[in-house]
């Protein structure tokens, strides 16, 4: 192990210990630290930085993107080096920092048939039956992925139609209330996942091909070619769809809902932001900026008055449809 290795991975402890999750920020450090050694380099310059964080395996041309990239790259540098005063530190205003969130790729319900039914063909049967319910589940509650592969069996209570989150981002934990539909689905996955595997070497809900629980990071590959196999395309320029996007898809489709059944949005958005697990409701106003639909249906909003209230939280993609086939 390299030095340079030592002192990443003693950072990353260090940091997590002071409560920081890092969990994409470790990642994207260590590999960082793999380019470093692959060029025989045991030292942190800026024209390295650079170059890795323009070189992404998406070939990512989006400057806010790969600014987070460098960014991380440089909060480390300033760490080592007080470790190895040669080591240089990435300046600010190379591929400068602004808060910026990427437009989301939005499914459409079409869409989102197509990426399950594409995991369907995956072998072997519990692999299809995995990917199949994951996707689903996510699209119907809107969870993160990481979220989703630490649910363990008895966060899932299929007889009283709820799930509990635990210790999610920003250490939140909350509750999901499921659809019937849902249900059903997650306890045929739940008999398939037995009957395939019956000695599970961990008690988490979702499970690989080998009997381990889903790594959040290794999703990645196999949804890439889900997305390709499902004819899914995006203009040039654009990145391409991600499994996080499902959770940007519940979350416009859930604020269409809100405007066209003619309640009150603002009074909902609270409730939205703790079902998502956000640390505040800002997170959730974003769509409103984002997402033209729903900026249009904000202005048709404030033309007219009135209009029906609703309690339905759920958006009507949601409630009348299985998350698996």
């Amino acid at each position: 192990m390299t030095g340079l290795q030592q002192a990443a991975e003693d950072y990353l402890v260090m940091r997590r210990a002071l409560g920081f999750k890092l969990s994409t920020q470790g990642v994207q450090l260590m590999s960082f630290i793999d380019y470093c050694e692959s060029a025989g380099a045991d030292q942190i310059s800026s024209d390295l930085a650079l170059d890795w964080a323009t070189t992404t395996r998406s070939c990512s041309t989006h400057d806010a993107y790969l600014a987070r990239r460098l960014m991380t790259v440089r909060i480390f540098a300033r760490h080592y080096k007080t470790l190895d005063p040669d080591s240089e530190i990435p300046p600010a205003d190379v591929l400068p920092y602004h808060k910026c969130r990427i437009a989301p790729y939005l499914y459409s319900p079409a869409e989102i048939i197509a990426l399950i039914d594409a995991a369907g063909q995956l072998l072997p049967p519990l692999r299809a039956a995995t990917w199949q319910t994951l996707i689903g589940l996510l699209a119907v509650t809107g969870m993160r992925e990481s979220e989703a592969c630490r649910l363990d069996d008895d966060h899932i209570d299929l007889d009283n139609s709820t799930l509990v989150v635990l210790d999610s981002k920003f250490g939140k934990s909350r509750r999901l209330f499921l659809h019937y539909s849902t249900v059903t689905a997650l306890r045929n996955y739940q008999q398939c996942r037995d009957r395939f595997c019956p000695h599970r070497i961990e008690p988490s809900f979702f499970i690989s091909s080998r009997g381990t629980r889903l790594d959040a990071h290794n999703l990645t590959g196999t949804f890439t070619g889900l997305v390709d196999q499902a004819g899914i395309t995006v203009g040039s320029g654009q990145r391409r769809p991600r499994l996080h996007d499902l959770r940007h898809s519940f979350t416009v489709a859930v604020l269409v809902d809100f405007y066209r059944d003619g309640g009150d949005v603002q009074a909902r958005l609270p409730i939205l932001s703790t079902w998502l697990g956000h640390i505040d409701p800002k997170s959730t106003y974003w769509y409103l900026q984002q997402v033209p639909q729903l900026l249009t249906l904000a202005a048709e909003r404030l033309q007219s008055a009135g209009g029906a209230r609703s309690s339905a939280l759920w958006p009507r993609s949601c409630r009348d449809s299985s998350p698996t086939n």
